[in-house]
C-alpha cells in the first residue's frame, strides 16, 4: 500500500509540474472565460430588461409588375417578415442585384405571378427560412384569392386559413432537444480525458521502459502498485482538469447570465441536473480505469516510444467507434435503438453510450445498476489481467511481443 501512495503522488507531481498539462488547463479556462465575459464587454446581446427592436433591421426588397402591386405586397411581407425592413421598389432588375451586391439589402422577391417568384440572395445560408415563409404565403393568398372567387365572404375566408390551433404537451421523460447540447459537450469532455489521458499512460509506460528505469523502478516496487499508481494518478489529474473546466464554465455563466438575456442554448448547456453530473463522474471513472488499464498494458509491451501510437490502435478505433455511435444516435434522435441497447452493457461502450440513453432517455433503473456493475466488474477484471501483463511486458525488449507470446509467459510467471 505505501509502495502504492508513492507511486500514486509521483504520478500526481508529474502532472501538477507539467507546464503543458498547466498550461492547457489555464488556456481552458481563459479561453470560456473570454466566451462568457463577451456579451459584458460587448454589448452584443441584450439583457432581458431591454426593450426589443432597437437593432437595425435587414433590408428586404419586394417588387413586382406594376407599383400598386408592389405597394401592396410590401403590406403582406411586412406582416410575414417582421424581422426585416420591407420596401418596395419597381427598380429593374439589376438595380436590385446591385443593392444585395453592395449589402444595401440582404434579399429581394421578385414576384413574376400569382403563385411564382425568384429570390434574389447574396451568398445563400443553409439556414435561410425566407423562401419557406414565401410559399406559405402565396399559399395562402391564392387560397383565399379562390375561396372569395367562389363567393366565400374575405372575413370568413381568412378566419379560415388563420384558425389557431391550441395544443399542449405532457412530457413523460426527457427533454432530448433541451438536453442535446448539454449531452454532447460532456460526451465530448469524456471522450477527449480518457482518450488523451490513456495514450498518455500507455507513453510513461514506454518511456520509461525505453530509458531503461523501469528495470531500477521493478526492483523497489510490485508491478502491480506501479500499474495501479499510474493509472490512478491519471485518472485523478484527468478528472481535476474536467472539474476545473466545468467548475469554471459554470461560476463565468453565473456571473454573467443577465448579460446572456434569454438565450435558451446557454441556458440549456447550464442546466444541467445534480444526478446527471453524478452518473458523469460514475462513468468516467469506470471508463476510464478500464482504458487506462489496457493502455498501460499495451505500453509495457512496447520497447520504443515511436511504437505506441501503432499499438495502440486498435483499442483507440475501439473506443472512437463508440463515440461515432453515440453521436450518430444522439443526431437521429433514436437514443433507445438497438445498437445502444447492446453498447449500454458492453463495457468498452457503454461508459457513454448508457450515460447518454440516462441524459436523453428513461432509462429503467435495473439497466442502470446492471451497467454499471459490468463496469465494476469489467474495470477490476482488465485491471488485475493488465496488471499481469505489465508485470511481464516491462521486462521484455526488442520487438513488440505476440499475444500467445504473453498469454505464455504470464501462465509461466
Amino acid at each position: 500500500m505505501n509502495q502504492f501512495l508513492i507511486i500514486l503522488k509521483f504520478e500526481l507531481q508529474h502532472y501538477f509540474k507539467n507546464k503543458i498539462f498547466v498550461g492547457i488547463t489555464i488556456f481552458l479556462v481563459l479561453a470560456i472565460g473570454i466566451v462568457m465575459f463577451f456579451p459584458r464587454m460587448s454589448g452584443l446581446f441584450k439583457k432581458e430588461s431591454e426593450p426589443a427592436g432597437k437593432e437595425e433591421k435587414r433590408v428586404m426588397l419586394v417588387t413586382a409588375g406594376t407599383e400598386e402591386e408592389a405597394e401592396a405586397l410590401e403590406q403582406v411581407f411586412s406582416a410575414a417578415f417582421e424581422d426585416y425592413n420591407v420596401q418596395a421598389t419597381t427598380e429593374d432588375m439589376e438595380a436590385v442585384k446591385e443593392q444585395i451586391l453592395s449589402g444595401e439589402a440582404e434579399c429581394a422577391f421578385a414576384v413574376t405571378g400569382p403563385v411564382s417568384y425568384t429570390y434574389y440572395v447574396n451568398n445563400l445560408s443553409m439556414y435561410d427560412g425566407n423562401m419557406s415563409i414565401a410559399d406559405e404565403l402565396f399559399q395562402n393568398i391564392y387560397r383565399m384569392s379562390a375561396m372569395v372567387e367562389k363567393g366565400i365572404d374575405p372575413m370568413e375566408a381568412g378566419s379560415i386559413l388563420n384558425v389557431q390551433i391550441e395544443h399542449e404537451v405532457e412530457n413523460l421523460g426527457k427533454d432530448q432537444m433541451q438536453n442535446f447540447f448539454y449531452t454532447y459537450i460532456m460526451i465530448f469532455a469524456l471522450y477527449m480525458v480518457i482518450l488523451l489521458y490513456g495514450q498518455m499512460v500507455a507513453t510513461n509506460v514506454a518511456t520509461e521502459k525505453s530509458s531503461r528505469a523501469m528495470e531500477l523502478l521493478i526492483t523497489s516496487a510490485k508491478p502491480s502498485s506501479m500499474m495501479f499508481g499510474k493509472v490512478i494518478g491519471s485518472g485523478l489529474a484527468g478528472l481535476t482538469q474536467l472539474i476545473l473546466v466545468f467548475g469554471a464554465s459554470a461560476l463565468f455563466y453565473n456571473l454573467n447570465a443577465s448579460y446572456w438575456g434569454g438565450n435558451g442554448l446557454i441556458k440549456s448547456i447550464f442546466n444541467v441536473p445534480l444526478s446527471l453530473l453524478v452518473y458523469m463522474l460514475i462513468f468516467f471513472i469506470l471508463g476510464f480505469f478500464i482504458y487506462a488499464f489496457l493502455y498501460g498494458a499495451i505500453g509495457s509491451t512496447s520497447s520504443k516510444v515511436e511504437d505506441i501510437n501503432t499499438s495502440v490502435m486498435p483499442l483507440t478505433f475501439l473506443f472512437i467507434a463508440a463515440f461515432v455511435v453515440v453521436v450518430f444516435s444522439m443526431s437521429s434522435g433514436n437514443i433507445d435503438n438497438m445498437a445502444m441497447k447492446i453498447c449500454s452493457f458492453v463495457p468498452f461502450t457503454s461508459p457513454m453510450a448508457m450515460f447518454t440513453r440516462i441524459a436523453m432517455s428513461t432509462v429503467p433503473i435495473y439497466e442502470i445498476i446492471l451497467s454499471i456493475a459490468i463496469l465494476i466488474i469489467s474495470a477490476f477484471g482488465i485491471g488485475i489481467f493488465s496488471a499481469k501483463i505489465y508485470r511481464v511486458g516491462v521486462l521484455l525488449y526488442g520487438t513488440t511481443p505476440k499475444i500467445s507470446t504473453l498469454l505464455k509467459s504470464i501462465k509461466n510467471a
